[in-house]
């Protein structure tokens, strides 16, 4: 990238701060926006910027604050609750702990201007790329699941470099915004607005020094970038049904309130199976959020105590957030059977709940298929995968 440098908005000194209830509320406002357009509405995305979300986890040598894992993912549920889509995307400040795998003098250029850097991935596929005479490497593809892309400043693509020497090297490869195409292909029901369109490259190049290995080791000392990387994204994406799950509770308590019932019986709320229910979804994501938690304090707690990471404290790192994920749909699904009818109609809240919930555990960082890698674990049996 050389002399380029990433705008961010946002920066210290704006005449005026608007604060996280602020950007709670315009989420709120736009909601309906991000499903007709498929993607977060832009000003939306810089007031993610102007709040802090995409500084929480930079380092403060960058101007960042540098805050816990715990302080960065429970910002990310808060959005959620309010519109899954938003918190999808706000959970991609997650990613400065990954970037700190660069070399310092890159993490040097990219904040240059200030720690407000909203990053997004299309890591898939991996497309070669090439060396070149000057050093650099040249980058041509297409790359999908790019959420959150048209309001990033950079953009991480999967790139592999074939090395005569040391085989194939699997890396990420940063490219500013600016020199990415965006193909608004995103044409899903759940996870709609959070706008993860194909992301191409033409003949694009960019030094060597702006690639790393997703999960090496940080170029930072501090405690926050000692997490483990994998467990890290996967815990980022989890929390988001947290939040999902915890605005459908919360919907449905507010429409029970003021529902009657059509045939003169007992009213929605006064209804002994809807109060069961309700209290059974309740423990529910209770249960589910303090493990998660808990899990994940007790691994920064390593961190900080310069603790090693072995595979059965990764497998249990990684189920508290497989389990938060999946126990969080369980609790939508139930919030969408006691809603009735009403849960069926498009546009509502607990619809897009359900259709925003249903998407997370499909990822293959916390799908089905993650469970019998933890259990492994747990049985003293060697995982894989993680």
């Amino acid at each position: 990238m050389g002399a380029t440098r990433l705008h961010a908005a946002g920066q210290p000194g704006s005449a005026i701060q608007p604060g996280f209830e602020d950007l709670l509320t315009l989420i709120a406002e736009r909601r309906d926006n991000f499903q007709i357009n498929k993607k977060i509405d832009r000003d939306v995305s810089d007031m993610m910027k102007a709040v802090g979300i995409y500084r929480i986890l930079v380092a403060k040598r960058f101007g960042g604050d540098e805050m816990t894992l715990s302080d960065f993912l429970r910002k990310v549920e808060r959005i959620a609750a309010v519109d899954g889509s938003a918190g999808w995307v706000a959970s991609f400040g997650v990613a400065a702990i990954y970037l700190s795998a660069l070399p310092l003098a890159t993490l040097d250029e990219l904040y240059a201007n200030g720690p407000d850097i909203a990053f997004a991935g299309g890591n898939l596929p991996s497309q070669q790329a090439f060396r070149t005479e000057g050093g650099g490497l040249r980058i041509n593809g297409r790359w999908s699941w790019g959420s959150g892309c048209s309001g990033a400043d950079v953009i991480g693509l999967g790139i592999e470099i074939h090395d005569p020497e040391k085989g194939v090297l699997p890396l990420m490869g940063l490219v500013p915004r600016s020199k990415v195409v965006i193909e608004e292909n995103w044409n899903v029901s759940g996870m709609r607005g959070t706008g993860s369109f194909d992301v191409r490259v033409d003949n694009q190049v960019i030094p060597e020094s702006w690639t790393f290995a997703r999960g090496a080791p940080s170029s930072l000392d501090e405690p926050l970038y000692r997490y483990p990387v994998m467990a890290v994204s996967a815990m980022a994406l989890s929390v988001v049904n947290l939040g999902i799950a915890r605005g459908a509770i919360d919907e449905l308590v507010g429409m029970a309130k003021g529902r009657t019932s059509l045939t003169g019986g007992v009213s929605f709320a006064n209804r002994p199976s809807v109060q069961i229910e309700v209290a059974k979804a309740e423990a529910l994501l209770r249960s589910a959020r303090a493990y998660f938690f808990e899990t994940c304090d007790e691994g920064y707690a390593r961190c900080v105590a310069g603790d090693s990471f072995d595979d059965h404290d990764l497998a249990m790192l990684r189920l508290a957030g497989t389990n938060a994920a999946h126990s969080a749909f369980e609790v939508v699904r139930r919030i969408y059977t006691i809603a009735g009818t009403t849960g069926i109609y498009q546009g509502t809240r607990i619809n897009q709940a359900m259709l925003d919930a249903m998407v997370i555990p499909q990822h293959a960082f916390i799908g089905d298929t993650t469970w019998q890698v933890y259990g492994a674990s747990i049985l003293g049996v060697p995982p894989s995968g993680l």
